[in-house]
């Protein structure tokens, strides 16, 4: 087991960059928006999966790959962008459309896509590989038990899903949500330009650090 103190710096670390905000606040945003905090939490736990298994992969090595391998990092990127161009045509779409929320809370193709979303969201960014290589590096060691191991792992899903699964929560059911469903056209618009600056971006920094 590692100690109190590592364990706290762990869990503080991990709370901080699962609190600012970016894409994976947008999209859980977006699921609330449209299904209610059931399919915002539903995106919230998915996305820790996706999480998990970064954090899964760093512990047993296979992060130090994406370092000493650029290119595998640059592949998955390029991947990432081109998932985002795809949720944001989806978000542009969904804003000339009217929200009938009142079905789609209700609607397992609704929570599918959530799931879909959260996790992918997560999955296709090699960048929280090279998060946990920078943080977990601070804690490894070549002598640390499978339990410690599986510790860092949980308190890296856990803390990540229950940010979420919160934020789903406290926004599903506060007064806000009726005027951004209202507003929802906006929310969709403002979220598609989002995702396509970041698109870009991501897939910019991959191309220009190619060989």
């Amino acid at each position: 087991m590692m100690s109190f103190h590592d364990w706290l710096l762990l869990a503080s670390v991990c709370a901080l960059g699962a609190m600012t905000p970016g894409i994976s606040l947008a999209v859980i945003t977006r699921h609330t928006l449209h299904g209610g905090h059931r399919a915002g939490a539903v995106a919230g736990i998915t996305h820790a999966l996706g999480i998990g298994l970064w954090a899964a992969a760093t512990v047993t090595g296979l992060a130090v790959l994406f370092h000493r391998h650029p290119v595998m990092e640059q592949v998955l990127s390029l991947g990432g962008a081109a998932f985002l161009i795809w949720m944001a045509w989806k978000s542009w779409q969904a804003g000339k459309q009217p929200l009938s929320y009142a079905e789609s809370e209700k609607s397992l193709h609704v929570l599918h896509g959530a799931a879909r979303d959260g996790f992918m969201v997560a999955f296709l960014n090699p960048k929280v590989a090279l998060f946990f290589l920078a943080l977990f590096s601070q804690f490894l060691d070549a002598g640390m038990s499978q339990t410690a191991r599986v510790q860092m792992v949980l308190t890296s899903m856990l803390i990540d899903g229950g940010w979420y699964v919160l934020v789903a929560v406290l926004l599903g059911r506060s007064r806000f949500l009726p005027w951004l469903r209202v507003h929802h056209h906006w929310v969709e618009r403002g979220t598609a330009i989002l995702l396509v600056v970041i698109a870009c971006s991501v897939a910019f920094q991959s191309l220009a650090t190619m060989p």
